[in-house]
């Protein structure tokens, strides 16, 4: 491995990886600031881990500076999906919706109330 210029970082129990803490507090840190812009008191659990999966998305969605590769980002190369600009831009995070119901011709509601995840 040592060919390929590959380092294995060995750590023992209860000892921390600078580069994974770093990464955790970026990911805090956008969780911290967009959670303080949303517009509500009290935040469910379930909209937080929301939040977190898409604060890491967007870390992980364009290429990294000093990573592997210039031109390819790190979702590409694990995932092999590239960000689709009418799903993944079309709202912001938490954002207030009108999501279409199923109804009949009837007086009843075409459409309720929801938060864009």
């Amino acid at each position: 491995m040592e060919d390929l210029n590959i380092f294995v970082n060995v750590t023992s129990r209860n000892e921390h990886v600078p580069e994974a803490e770093r990464n955790i507090r970026t990911i805090k840190e956008r969780v911290r600031s967009t959670i303080n812009t949303l517009p509500f008191k009290k935040i469910p659990p379930r909209i937080v881990v929301e939040l977190v999966y898409s604060c890491a998305l967007w870390l992980n969605a364009f290429p990294n500076r000093d990573g592997v590769s210039q031109t390819s980002s790190s979702r590409t190369m694990v995932t092999g999906q590239l960000l689709d600009y009418n799903q993944h831009c079309a709202l912001d995070f938490g954002s207030y919706v009108q999501v279409h119901e199923e109804h009949d011709n009837g007086m009843s509601e075409i459409t309720s109330g929801a938060i864009a995840l």
